[in-house]
């Protein structure tokens, strides 16, 4: 063993140059070898020689560097991964030893270092050191500008490190253009201490060291990039230690408009600061004032929109010659969506409108035609017949289409796209049902390929267990499908049908076949036990090798529901054949069917003379079936177990659907972090009954309203309640609040789409989630800006009517109380104080007087002037009546706040608009 090596494996770096250097080419060589078997070999030490591997991975790190002869291969030795223990370098070694070499080569190696992304940052000492060693020019890789800020950072030293450093004019720039800023620059808390960043690159500016425009305009291209907050922050400090002079800020007219018009809010309220001060000053022209108030004024800060009212009235009134160009684009906030900002631009034009000619003046007076009614009188008053002619059309009130069914497609006939199929579901864990980590499984691939497998099973089941063995094969035992060894990631689902088509069971499936009986933890898991349950069940029966032409729970829709007649027809198939209906299968066939008696379909099912086709007879006529409904009529006691019994105490369902004859159980664990991956599937189970589903998946929404739930997703499953069918109870409509407003802007959008379709259908009650929605804000479950968020979002889309029939029953639970005033009488059966209150019934249009003077009046809830506004929208778009109890108290209490004067919009709109029907 050479001397070399010797002090490589003990982790002696210092000694390794001197005994590098002496080398000639081939005797670097032959070190080189034994360098890459020692390599190889530290790879396999233990954690218990942690210390020595450290030092002996420094120390290969030298010497292999030094006995390669390439730059690239040398570089490739410094930066790989298994060589640099904890991201070290042995910096002094490494240039100590490779300071002999060629100035070309130290230069291409110092590049070539900078451009790994992975570990230049951390290797800038040594970029450096040979950078200078080389005497090129110091590469500028977004890491080497990091790692250059890190070494240069200290914050006692940092003016002084910054304006001493011969790299400073190149990599100042740079740090303008990097797409991350180095985090470094954001650690102060002081922009105007100079010992920190922003003050010590003003430093650099003024001695010279960094031109001024260079930093001007790099901080103003850096904003115009955006970024995350504490960047922005970062260089609106630096800017505002800048203290650009006039001169550079009309430089950059543009960029600052494009910053009002599009950045975050901080650096538009910049930008506006500044264009401001130049329109006040003269410097902005007129047109350039325009175009950024056209931006501006739509923005959805408030704060903003009103500077810039503020702004057009300083400079009208400073010129009034300016109104030909500006009041066109003040026109425009007509037609925005809060009246305080319509009123204030409406009363901006009113004052200059002396300075207009007659065209502008007309083409003003049709856009009075965008403002509220609430605003009517004062544009009459500003424009006289002009504005008070603009009058809308009739009222039409816009739902998305309603959902057409869609066919369930017949199983694959051809044997070959069967085995593709069922392959599929296997190897990429689709089919494996039985886990929360499954991918996303439909409807249609579940339902259609599982009657595929039964049905060739009995056409030729030889040639179909061919077909599949190689699938099965491929699951060994110790990488169960779907996991990585864990116990719950066992092969379920279609691995089981397709091993029992072989006759055989796979490796950790259950020993038996039959359905299981588990108790559920929750209702998702309920429900996956349904479909896990038929699959055992279908599987049971192919493997011992029972006659099963086909299933007859396979739906006809792919919602899941099945067609009465197409059941009566597999029964009577199954008659002529002599098979036996599974009990669970043909259970889940009950329940797919469509609600409501069917006389003609019952004596149908009657003439078959089976026990199965009597029993349909008699589910056909409303046997078992209570309000539409067929779980969930009557909950147990806490100590009763489930008896399996359809509602009227007639037959039983076989044990796995029995668990849905239960009514959902509060105590449930809940699904924390449920990603809903299958909500299509689920509602296949029942898809006549959504009600009853709500009540069980409720649980996953009321987690997201109180932010328990980890992931997005917990409200898609009601837009597939409400493409189904079955009654829209009070689970549904619960649930539905409940998504509204919750604190995930998708999954309030997906309550919005499901509210849509209800209203569509006709199968939204206004009144009933206009409480629900009331109790939540009242329990503080929920905030008035989420739900002002949802329904604006619903009423924009063209609903006004729905969202305002929504509204007029949550409204007087949200107005304050007037101490003094009669109390508002409760409707029968409506909750408790602790729970949301149904609004009672009240005669449309009452206008009840006001207490008399010694009435107080309550607190206003927060957010209440906001949902006022979307009320008062709703209501002067669709003119419909109905003053809810307690409005015309709460708007004749006077005061200047949002919420007095959007009750007083309402009000008016409410008077002066029709009497018409909701949804």
């Amino acid at each position: 063993m050479s001397a070399l090596l010797d002090a490589v494996r003990e982790g002696r770096v210092r000694d390794v140059p001197g005994l590098v250097k002496p080398l000639d080419a081939a005797e670097r060589k032959a070190e080189l070898a034994e360098l890459k078997a020692l390599r190889t070999e530290v790879r396999s030490w233990g954690w218990d020689r942690w210390q020595g591997r450290i030092r002996t991975l420094d120390a290969l790190i030298v010497a292999g560097a030094g006995c390669l002869t390439g730059a690239a291969a040398t570089v490739a030795w410094i930066t790989a991964r298994d060589l640099r223990d904890g991201d070290r370098t042995p910096v002094g070694e490494l240039v100590d030893l490779l300071a002999g070499r060629e100035p070309g080569w130290l230069g291409d190696v110092a590049h070539r270092l900078a451009a790994r992304a992975s570990t230049a940052e951390l290797d800038y000492p040594l970029i450096e050191s040979l950078a200078g060693l080389a005497r090129c020019a110091m590469p500028t890789t977004e890491p080497v500008v990091r790692g250059w800020v890190t070494a240069i950072g200290h914050r006692h030293a940092l003016r002084h490190n910054l304006l001493g450093d011969r790299h400073t004019p190149v990599m100042v720039p740079r740090l303008f253009e990097a797409v991350a800023t180095p985090v470094p620059l954001l650690w102060y808390d002081d922009p105007e201490d100079p010992g920190q960043w922003p003050q010590a690159l003003v430093a650099v500016v003024e001695a010279g060291v960094v031109e001024r425009p260079v930093m001007v305009t790099g901080c103003v291209e850096r904003l115009l990039r955006t970024g995350r907050p504490g960047e922005l922050k970062f260089f609106l400090s630096l800017l505002g230690a800048l203290d650009l002079t006039e001169g550079e800020r009309r430089e950059h007219i543009a960029d600052w408009i494009g910053m009002a018009a599009d950045a975050a809010s901080p650096v538009a309220g910049y930008a506006q600061g500044v264009l401001s001060e130049l329109a006040l000053s003269g410097a902005l022209p007129h047109r350039a004032l325009a175009d950024m108030s056209a931006s501006v004024l739509f923005r959805p800060e408030k704060k903003l929109v009103r500077a810039q009212l503020v702004l057009l009235g300083k400079v009208l009134r400073a010129e009034p010659g300016a109104a030909g160009d500006l009041l066109p684009v003040v026109a425009e906030a007509f037609g925005h969506e809060d009246t305080t900002v319509q009123e204030r631009a409406l009363k901006l034009v009113a004052r200059h409108l002396s300075h207009v000619d007659p065209a502008l003046y007309e083409e003003l007076a049709k856009r009075a035609g965008l403002l509220s009614p609430v605003h009517r009188d004062l544009a009459v008053a500003a424009f006289g017949e002009l504005s008070a002619s603009a009058a809308s059309g009739a009222y039409e009130e816009i739902l998305p289409p309603v959902p057409t069914p869609v066919p369930m497609a017949p199983a694959p006939s051809d044997l070959a796209e069967l085995v593709e199929d069922v392959t599929a579901l296997i190897t990429s864990g689709r089919g494996n049902v039985g886990n929360d980590w499954s991918p996303p499984l439909g409807t249609a691939e579940f339902e259609r390929t599982l009657d595929g497998v039964v049905r060739h099973a009995h056409r030729d089941r030889t040639a179909l267990a061919e077909g599949l063995r190689e699938t099965v094969a491929d699951i060994p035992p110790s990488r169960p499908v779907g996991g990585d060894g864990d116990a719950r990631f066992r092969p379920t689902g279609f691995i089981t049908v397709a091993a029992a088509v072989l006759g055989e069971t796979p490796t950790g499936s259950p020993p038996s076949l039959e359905p299981s009986v588990e108790r559920p933890a929750c209702g998702h898991q309920a429900l996956r036990n349904v479909l896990l349950a038929r699959l055992r069940e279908a599987a049971g029966r192919l493997a011992r090798a029972e006659a099963l032409p086909f299933l007859l729970a396979t739906p006809t829709w792919v919602t899941g529901t099945l067609d009465t007649d197409v059941l009566v027809d597999r029964l009577a198939e199954y008659h002529r054949l002599g098979v036996d209906a599974g009990p669970l299968d043909f259970a889940q066939a009950l329940i797919r069917l469509p609600r409501g008696a069917d006389p003609a379909a019952a004596r149908a099912a009657a003439a078959l003379g089976t026990p199965e086709g009597d029993r349909l007879a008699a589910w056909l006529l409303g046997d078992g079936v209570t309000a539409g409904s067929v779980v969930g009529t009557r909950p147990p006691s806490d100590d009763q177990e489930p008896g399996g019994q359809e509602p009227g105490g007639h037959r039983a369902f076989p044990q796995p659907l029995a668990w849905l004859g239960r009514p959902k159980r509060d105590r449930w664990m809940p699904c924390y972090g449920h990603r809903v991956p299958e909500d299509a599937l689920w509602m296949s189970v029942l898809p006549q009954d959504r009600d009853v589903l709500a009540g069980w998946l409720e649980a996953e929404t009321r987690n997201a309203l109180k932010e328990v739930a980890r992931t997005a997703g917990a409200a898609t499953w009601l837009l597939s309640a409400a493409e189904r069918d079955g009654p829209a109870g009070p689970a549904l409509h619960r649930a539905l609040a409940c998504a509204l407003v919750v604190p995930r802007a998708e999954d309030r959008l997906a309550a919005v789409d499901a509210l849509l379709v209800l209203a569509a259908r006709g199968d939204l009650n206004g009144r009933s989630l206009g409480g629900e929605l009331a109790g939540l804000l009242i329990e503080g479950q929920g905030k008035a800006n989420r739900l002002t968020d949802s329904l604006r979002t619903a009423a924009a889309t063209g609903a006004y009517r729905t969202v305002w029939s929504v509204l007029r029953a949550a409204l007087p639970e949200l107005l304050p109380p007037v101490t003094g005033a009669p109390r508002r009488p409760e409707a029968p059966g409506t909750r408790t104080a602790a729970s949301p209150v149904a609004p009672s019934p009240v005669a449309a249009g009452s206008d009840a007087a006001s207490p008399g003077g010694s009435a107080r009046h309550g607190a206003i809830r927060p957010g209440l002037g906001e949902l006022l506004a979307v009320a008062a929208d709703c209501v002067e778009r669709c003119r419909d009546g109905g003053v809810p109890p307690g409005l015309v108290e709460f708007a004749g209490r006077g005061g200047s706040s949002q919420a007095v004067r959007q009750a007083g919009r309402l009000l008016a709109a409410l008077r002066t608009g029709g009497d018409h029907s909701t949804p």
